[in-house]
């Protein structure tokens, strides 16, 4: 009787556990969780009105109308420009449009061909980076600067043109004292032809949990008008990380009117082979079945039985020990001693760059020596990883 109270009670404190909350990076304008952009675009909405578009398609599909004008406004953690897609968007800023992109992580074809370098911000002391914004212009600057007090990167500029970019704000890592000591650049203006692109590396302050929170809406609000200059926003959403995708086969089918027909022909052959051929009548064979290799739901199994149990810390070590494993049978190359030895041969042979290399090992570190990994930690991990083994595969 007693174990039978005893799994009643865990069944019934498990079933009104508070579902944790999600922390993805959505940014889409239809979810409200934190990180998302519903709050953010029904303000720009009721302001903008008619004068507020959405653009589902590519910036390179979108630019093909020659006539389009005003401000492309793009908002996610990551923003991975296409070179041909990147050279329609410089044509048409150069017009006399605006394009403002704000990103942790902006596309190297963007860096290199406005002559940027970016880098993360960081304290040795501390495990994780809090934003603090503050803008320089005396008119939005506020006594104190804006604090996000949540583990966040911090992204900024490490080199930019002094002679034709503009510096509007600047941020740091929190350290105890809400000051900025040694302002990094994070966001700026670099002016190409008649337009200008507006480049911003906190794309946290136009989410739900940031506008939400005390009087941060000033800052975003001082932030967007650097463009309200009355014209047309064209609101992203191809590149979110949230975005809708419909993967379904018959909606790519029947969006293509050949496919459509060809699928119509398909299925009118199956009905008359069934209707002359079904009759015919022959001896069945024994299917048998092949042995199957049972690796792949072994580990699906055990990978689930840690993701049920919420034991994010174990996954990570483990996938941190596949990719070491990946580094000494791929690159043939010892993981025992991270140095810059090792970070220079590891970024030779994975055609990696040496910076993004000792980014993420630093990351990893970071990673096997904390007590405990939350889910974004682990997904950020997944990323960094995948991301870091396209280029050694030859997929980047």
């Amino acid at each position: 009787m007693a174990l039978l109270l005893m799994v009643g009670a865990l069944v019934y404190l498990e079933a009104t556990k508070p579902v944790p909350v999600n922390w993805f990076p959505s940014y889409h304008s239809d979810d409200k969780i934190p990180l998302g952009t519903f709050v953010m675009y029904n303000l720009l909405e009721d302001r903008l009105q008619s004068d507020l578009h959405d653009v589902t398609q590519s910036p390179f599909e979108k630019l093909q109308d020659s006539g389009l004008k005003g401000t492309y406004l793009f908002i996610n953690n990551q923003l991975n420009f296409e070179e041909a897609e990147m050279e329609r968007l410089l044509n048409w800023v150069s017009k006399g449009n605006t394009a403002f992109l704000s990103a942790n992580y902006h596309s190297r074809v963007l860096l290199d061909t406005l002559q940027l370098e970016m880098q993360n911000a960081w304290i040795p002391s501390r495990l994780g980076t809090k934003p603090m914004l503050q803008l320089v212009n005396s008119n939005f600057k506020e006594e104190k600067p804006y604090h996000i007090p949540r583990d966040f990167p911090v992204r900024y500029f490490k080199e930019i043109d002094t002679l034709s970019h503009t510096v509007l704000g600047v941020s740091q890592a929190f350290n105890d004292t809400l000051e900025i000591t040694k302002p990094l650049v994070n966001f700026i203006k670099a002016p190409v032809g008649k337009g200008a692109f507006y480049i911003h590396n906190q794309p946290e302050i136009f989410s739900n949990y940031f506008l939400l929170s005390e009087n941060n809406a000033t800052h975003t609000q001082n932030v967007l008008s650097y463009i309200n200059n009355d014209t047309t926003i064209f609101w992203d959403k191809h590149y979110k990380s949230g975005k809708r995708v419909n993967l379904s086969p018959l909606y790519l089918i029947f969006n293509n009117k050949y496919l459509k027909w060809a699928y119509y022909f398909v299925l009118l052959g199956t009905f008359l082979f069934v209707l002359f051929e079904g009759k015919r009548k022959q001896r069945s064979i024994p299917i048998i079945k092949p042995l199957t290799n049972k690796t792949y739901e072994y580990t699906r199994t055990i990978a689930g039985m840690y993701l049920d149990k919420r034991e994010n810390h174990e996954i990570a070590q483990k996938q941190i020990a596949l990719f070491f494993e990946f580094i000494r049978t791929r690159l043939r190359i010892s993981t025992e001693q991270l140095n810059t030895r090792f970070f220079t041969a590891v970024a030779a042979r994975s055609g990696n760059t040496v910076e993004d290399t000792k980014n993420l090992f630093t990351f990893i570190e970071k990673i096997k020596h904390q007590a405990t990994t939350s889910q974004e930690e682990l997904l950020k991990l997944n990323n960094e990883i995948t991301s870091y083994k396209k280029k050694i595969d030859g997929k980047s």
